[in-house]
């Protein structure tokens, strides 16, 4: 009997528990505007500090009629205002009070407050806002950055409304929206476009920026205002080479990397310097003989100077963190310095412990350092140079495919990438990376679903493929399969195509290799081949199908699997007279390879061939205005002449 009474006493605790805040609740819809804002300023008053009375008004409902109230035209400033606030203090409750705010819709509300006149209730909406994304179980997708939330503000003349704030009176006004343009124009070109040619009581929004970092500001504003125009550079709303970016937004991130500064904007500043300068090789030039910029970075590894002395739990994981963000920052924008310039990359590499430090990263802790360093390290790759010195001193590889054994999505993108490089045939770690069973998980990442992984597996096994041994050859056939081969070679993805003929075409290179493979692959493989040429595929997929049409018929046998498929035949002749002249050189590359008088059998194929028409096709295409196709056409017409 005892378990009968337990549900009806917890139900009549919470009656008493919500009861005493039901009145607040019932105040709100009072038909008297006046006792309507008393109540939500009563309201206000009563939550403060209060989670309990929070959570329970949030079970009453009091959450979706404070949002009718906030966006009733109706309403006045001041309701409109203290609706906002008590939102705001509902939102500084549990994780819990977040999500029942969320699933209320109050961002979209909240957003569409900031188009008000009121400062106050902007303000009040911001504070809510803020207090709302700071909390970690907020889906990020939900503020409004992405390119459809941006186009949302941006038609409901967002720009305009908020645009005169930057002249505020008030800091915290001009810093909140300096905040919400570099958020609006982040990855977004109509945006950013429009946002140039903004005026701000008759001066360009662009210059309004400008003089927000000029040294005489706060950092942060100095650091926000930098933001909105990398982003707006970034997003093509103006050229790298303009003024406002080289003179004036490049050295105001490079200050922000100065040791003087706080750990926070030593980060900020990087990682927006790094964004800004990624794809542009004269901004990575300019920066990097700015202030001593790859110096000074190489102080964002030494925070904390001693961890051991540190004795305090809370202050050893603040310091550690803050290691980490420098730690990544650094990486991050060595990345984009030494993304083009080989002679930036040397700087870097030559930094103090400067390869210790990435091989170090690798193995840190922190995801987000080792996706960092492992994109600084791929960066680095590109160099010819480092690839046979630094990065063999130091066997970057063992790191890197420890990487590659189990690691998130991202990193290993980023780490299977740089793996490429180093299996490229002047690196040195080729052969050890070969060695080390590299050859079974490069197969595995092909199977991925991620098209990304798919392509760096494929390319890495091309790589390692090209001019190899017919061993490492017939390795990487049996790894892979004839299936997994083949499923490639129909990938949706035209990367993973067009990296998956490339494999083949170095798998077949080299007589007794081509004629070996042929031999056990070569039903498959000219099948695969016919399907691709009569596919609607682009001029390059069908340009390296033909190349290896022309790497098969090089062969010593391998050239029957051809000459005995009039289907093939008929397709190569077509494409020796197409309007695209790089398909009808691989065409005529590949019957100049079946004609040649110095290889057994010569004079049977070329009188096949002069039975199909070729040699009047020939003959057309050595009168062709492209000096390649000519010589090539010429070429192949010596073998029938001599």
């Amino acid at each position: 009997m005892a378990c009968l009474l337990e549900a009806p006493l917890r139900i009549s605790v919470l009656s008493e528990v919500t009861a005493s805040s039901r009145h607040y609740v019932d105040r709100l819809f009072d038909p008297d505007p006046h006792k309507v804002l008393q109540g939500v300023i009563d309201m206000k008053n009563a939550v403060i500090g209060n989670n309990k009375q929070k959570a329970n008004l949030i079970v009453l409902g009091a959450v979706p009629r404070l949002l009718y109230l906030l966006q009733q035209e109706c309403s006045t400033s001041e309701l409109r205002t203290e609706c906002a606030v008590v939102l705001g203090s509902l939102a500084m409750g549990t994780e819990n009070n977040i999500k029942s705010l969320v699933d209320c819709h109050i961002i979209p509300a909240l957003l569409q407050g900031l188009l008000s006149q009121d400062l106050k209730f902007i303000e009040a909406c911001l504070r809510c806002l803020r207090t709302v994304f700071i909390s970690p179980i907020t889906p990020v997708q939900l503020l409004y950055t992405t390119s459809e939330h941006q186009t949302i503000l941006y038609n409901h003349g967002a720009i305009q409304n908020i645009a005169h704030l930057l002249n505020s009176s008030s800091y915290k006004v001009q810093m909140q929206a300096l905040k919400f343009f570099s958020v609006l124009a982040y990855e977004n070109p109509q945006v950013s476009i429009t946002l140039a040619n903004v005026l701000v009581d008759g001066e360009l929004l662009s210059q309004v920026f400008v003089r927000m970092m000029q040294r005489d500001k706060s950092i942060e504003m100095q650091l926000t205002a930098a933001k909105c125009l990398t982003y707006m550079c970034r997003a093509g709303a103006f050229r790298t080479t303009f003024n406002c970016i080289v003179l004036k937004t490049l050295p105001c991130l490079v200050r922000m990397c100065n040791k003087d500064r706080l750990l926070e904007e030593r980060v900020e500043g990087a990682e927006t310097l790094a964004y800004l300068i990624e794809l542009d090789v004269e901004l990575q030039r300019t920066a990097s003989i700015t202030d001593h910029l790859i110096a000074m970075l190489a102080d964002y590894f030494k925070y904390p100077s001693s961890v051991s002395a540190i004795t305090d739990i809370k202050r050893l994981d603040h310091d550690l963190k803050h290691a980490h963000e420098l730690r990544q920052a650094a990486f991050k924008l060595y990345a984009s310095l030494g993304a083009n310039d080989e002679d930036i990359r040397k700087k870097i590499i030559e930094a103090e412990n400067m390869m210790d430090r990435i091989v170090s990263g690798l193995s840190e802790s922190s995801i987000k350092v080792r996706l960092a360093a492992v994109r600084c390290l791929h960066s680095l790759s590109r160099s010819v140079q480092q690839l046979r010195t630094s990065f063999q001193d130091h066997a970057v590889w063992k790191p890197l495919m420890k990487l590659l054994q189990n690691a998130p999505e991202e990193v290993l993108v980023m780490a299977s990438s740089t793996l490429c490089n180093l299996l490229l045939e002047f690196s040195p770690s080729k052969e050890p990376i070969l060695e080390s069973g590299a050859i079974e998980l490069l197969c595995n990442l092909t199977q991925s679903e991620s098209p990304a992984l798919r392509v760096n597996g494929i390319w890495a096994l091309m790589n390692m493929a090209f001019q190899a041994e017919q061993k490492t050859k017939m390795d990487i056939l049996r790894a892979l399969s004839t299936e997994q081969l083949f499923r490639l070679l129909s990938d949706p993805d035209v990367n993973v195509l067009m990296k998956t003929l490339g494999l083949l075409r170095n798998l077949l290179s080299t007589r007794p290799h081509i004629d070996q493979i042929m031999t056990s692959h070569g039903k498959q493989i000219v099948q695969a081949v016919t399907l691709i040429l009569e596919g609607e595929h682009n001029i390059e997929v069908k340009e390296q199908t033909l190349c290896i049409l022309a790497n098969i018929a090089d062969g010593t046998t391998a050239k029957d699997l051809i000459m005995m498929n009039d289907d093939i035949l008929q397709k190569v002749k077509y494409y020796m007279g197409h309007s695209n002249v790089k398909l009808q050189i691989a065409a005529t590359f590949c019957i100049s390879n079946l004609i040649w008088n110095e290889e057994e059998g010569s004079q049977e194929r070329q009188d096949k061939l002069r039975e199909m028409g070729i040699v009047d096709i020939l003959h057309k295409l050595t009168q062709s205005a492209d000096a390649n196709l000519c010589d090539r056409a010429k070429t192949a017409m010596q073998q029938y002449l001599a």
